[in-house]
């Protein structure tokens, strides 16, 4: 734990009001000191420049995930938090996006999209991917410079989610930039202190994004196939079926989601990995340690940090803390993972541990519907990276964007 308050933040015990700028780059490159401090003296603070309560605590993060007292779903007459000002007529294609996307609802109408989507996203069997991962990992390393130094990010991290997500869906891999120039600018909105532009942006992206899944809806309605689109718009429950509107936010979430995160998740766990020395292989010696390495590479250095909810009613959240209807809190999901009343050497790298666990996929009814997907990929790339290349080592220190609450690299160099 931290002793001294770091010199970047300020914090008053009486009112547990915090003061520490998200893009101040001591913060953002290593947030775990600044973690550890608040460990010590409070987990749960009022973060004055987000304007909201956040709880870092383990059990606070995960109990508050599954209360369903909170949720992802603005309250109805309730000025979007996210929005600049009143206005949002700019952001009408984004806005359209996210009022049909599970991920920005609740039940019962999060509950009819979850299980449609689910059954046809089970119905890929993920477990059958596995083969097509590793030949994918095999075919990208191939393809590196001998010569170094490689940047994994967008030679390796980048290319393997986006390349399996636009293959299950059946659009074009060639696509692949494009969706995730579309992807990045849409999640940008998410980021702290966006401006007019930002949005703006976001916006093109969003109408130009859903124009090309129409395109691709019309033609699997007429020609379906073994995809993930032809199963969205098969799939039933109970006679009801995903209107197009659903079906291309729930494509627009699933190709986001599906490589977003993963990629931040990739460059962090080499990282990680890279830090502890020696030979990276070890950590990848069979199935059990591959899959305990990838939780604790979750735990350690997880790739969103910070996830918000509205209150839906009166609530006192912690003891002296009481929330009003449409407020929003904040879940430090970065901070939970590394909680010493729930981890012991919560900033130790321990595949080994036995108290594993994290929230870096959520929890409760908005739980990641990709994490299985996630995990394999993630567990099937670094195993294939450090078993061809097991004197990988860092060209350069890599350096982490200024996108808090995402947490992920800019550049991930490396030589062999």
């Amino acid at each position: 734990m931290t002793e001294l308050t770091p010199p970047y933040l300020a914090f008053d015990p009486a009112t547990r009001q915090l003061q520490l700028d998200p893009h101040e780059p001591a913060f953002f490159l290593n947030p775990y000191d600044a973690y550890g401090f608040l460990h010590g003296v409070s987990n749960a603070f009022y973060w004055e420049e987000f304007g909201f309560w956040c709880f870092g605590g383990f059990d606070d993060v995960n109990r508050l995930l599954r209360d369903r007292r909170f949720g992802r779903q603005n309250p109805a007459g309730i000025p979007d938090s996210r929005g600049i000002g009143q206005d949002r007529s700019h952001l009408r294609a984004f806005d359209g996006i996210e009022a049909n996307s599970m991920l920005e609802l609740e039940p019962p109408v999060h509950t009819r999209l979850r299980t449609l989507v689910n059954r046809a996203f089970v119905s890929r069997q993920v477990e059958r991917l596995r083969p097509r991962v590793e030949a994918l990992a095999h075919e990208l390393i191939d393809r590196f410079d001998p010569r170094g130094p490689v940047d994994l990010l967008p030679a390796f991290a980048s290319p393997l989610p986006i390349t399996i997500i636009a293959e299950m869906l059946g659009v074009p891999v060639e696509m692949g930039p494009q969706l995730l120039d579309w992807s990045h600018q849409m999640v940008a909105m998410y980021i702290h202190g966006r401006t007019r532009e930002t949005e703006e942006t976001a916006n093109l992206a969003a109408g130009e994004f859903a124009d090309f899944l129409r395109g691709y809806v019309t033609e699997r309605r007429k020609n379906p196939g073994d995809d993930l689109l032809s199963l969205l718009i098969s799939a039933q429950e109970d006679g009801q079926k995903l209107s197009e509107d659903e079906m291309v936010s729930s494509a627009i979430l699933l190709l986001n989601a599906g490589h977003e995160a993963t990629v931040h998740q990739t460059g962090n766990a080499v990282r990680s990995i890279l830090a502890q020395g020696d030979d990276p292989s070890r950590f990848f010696t069979s199935e059990e340690a591959t899959a305990a390495t990838v939780e604790e590479c979750l735990r350690f250095d997880a790739p969103l940090h910070m996830f918000t909810r509205y209150a839906y009613q009166e609530i006192e959240v912690a003891p002296g803390i009481v929330v009003q209807p449409g407020q929003t809190i904040g879940l430090l999901l970065g901070m939970a993972n590394h909680d010493p009343r729930a981890f012991a050497e919560p900033q130790a790298f321990r595949p080994d541990r036995t108290d594993q666990k994290n929230v870096s996929f959520g929890a409760g009814i908005h739980f990641c519907i990709g994490a299985p997907l996630a995990r394999l990929e993630l567990q099937v790339s670094l195993k294939t990276l450090f078993e061809r290349h097991p004197r990988l080592h860092l060209a350069e220190q890599p350096r982490f964007r200024d996108t808090y609450h995402f947490h992920g690299l800019e550049t991930l160099a490396v030589g062999f």
